[in-house]
Formats: C-alpha cells, structure tokens, sequence
C-alpha cells in the first residue's frame, strides 16, 4: 500500500509539476509576443538577416536597403529559397555596388529551402513549410542576428517564427520587421497576416494609410523606396 500511496504522490508531483511548466511557458509566449521592444533611439548596428523572395519581393527589399545607412545594419546575411535562382546573384551585384560606395561591411547569402512554391496548394505548403523550418532553426541559430527584415515572401514565415522561438526560450534576442509591399493597397498578404495576429513580428510597416486605419497594430510609414 505504501509504494502504491507514494507512486500516486508521484504522480501527482509530477503531473503539477508538468501543469506549471506549460503555464510559465505559456505565460513566456505571451510575454514575448505582448512586450514592446526598444525604440529607434535604442538602436545600435544591427547584425541584419534579410529574407529575399522571388520576383517583386527581391527588388522591394533591396530598394529598401538602398535607402538605407548600410553600416546601421550590418552585417548582412541574406536568406533565399533554394529554388530561387535569381535572388541570390541580385543581392550579390547590389552588394558589390554597395562596397564600393559606402563603408565596407561583410555580407552572407544563405540557401533553405521554400516553403511554398509558386501555386502549391495551402494544405501541402504545411508540410513543406516544416521541412523548411528545420533549416531555419540551424540557420537563425548560427546567425543569431539582431533584427531580421523581411516583406513577405513565403521563406519569410519559417526564418521569423524560429526567431520567435529562439527569442521565447531566451537564446536570442533577435527582432522582426516586415514591411509590406506597396503593391498591398487594402488587404495584408499572407505573411503579413500570420505575422501580425500571431504578433511575431516587433514592428509592422505598411505603405498605405487604409492598410494602417484596418490593422491598428500597423505603422504607416508613407512610401519608403
């Protein structure tokens, strides 16, 4: 009787135990996902992860860098779809123009590979959408960089949400910023959506003040490039 009364103690024990553990976790998610981050004026140079996308994403995001202090944010790292055979020489060229110009700052191009290709369905994009969150777990936990820019390419979503993870279990303080794409005028992307109701992203820029009047959360910041 008494190794049954003390298994059930040690059950209960552990079942408690088990009970608080999901609730600091919980707790933690919602910590991070509610907590405001530091304003501009905290900001040092930021090791920058920038995920690219195929297409019209690409040549926003580097429009965008183009406009910006190259040494505030740096070093850069770029992240491309494996699939994705353009991007990666494009910011290759941009960066070559960039060392000339300005302070040299080193620069990486990384490969993982897409989540969802062009037209897959939403429900087989889940599983190659883990497959690609696996690669961005090793990947954002070999950079540990200290912001990540993106602007909603579907490679995008794994990059941000390991950088979410690594940032609840403390292993990283690392911060997302999307900016959606000027050519979103009245309705957020997919990306853009899944990062601002599952508040993964610190700062969320639109381009158009009707973006900005229906997600509050949103900061209009004009035309940016």
């Amino acid at each position: 009787m008494k190794s049954l009364a003390g298994l059930h103690s040690g059950l209960i024990c552990a079942a408690l135990a088990t009970v608080m553990g999901v609730l600091l976790l919980i707790f933690r998610v919602l910590y991070v996902m509610f907590r405001r981050g530091p304003g501009p004026a905290r900001m040092k140079a930021a090791k920058t992860l920038v995920v690219l996308g195929s297409g019209g994403h690409t040549a926003e995001m580097l429009m965008l860098l183009d406009s910006v202090d190259k040494a505030q944010y740096s070093p850069r790292s770029y992240v491309v779809a494996a699939t994705d055979t353009m991007s990666g020489p494009k910011a290759l060229a941009r960066e070559r123009v960039w060392q000339e110009t300005d302070s040299p700052t080193g620069f990486r191009i990384h490969q993982i590979p897409r989540s969802r290709e062009v037209g897959q369905s939403y429900i087989t994009s889940v599983a190659t959408t883990l497959y690609s969150l696996v690669f961005a777990f090793g990947l954002v936990f070999k950079e540990v960089p200290d912001l990540v820019l993106v602007n909603g390419p579907g490679t995008c979503i794994p990059v941000c949400a390991a950088a979410f993870v690594y940032r609840v279990f403390g292993l990283a303080g690392t911060r997302v910023v999307y900016v959606e794409s000027i050519a979103r005028t009245r309705r957020f992307s997919l990306s853009a959506k899944l990062l601002y109701h599952l508040r993964m992203a610190d700062l969320l820029f639109v381009q158009w003040e009707h973006l900005a009047r229906t997600y509050p959360r949103a900061l209009y910041a004009g035309r940016l490039y």
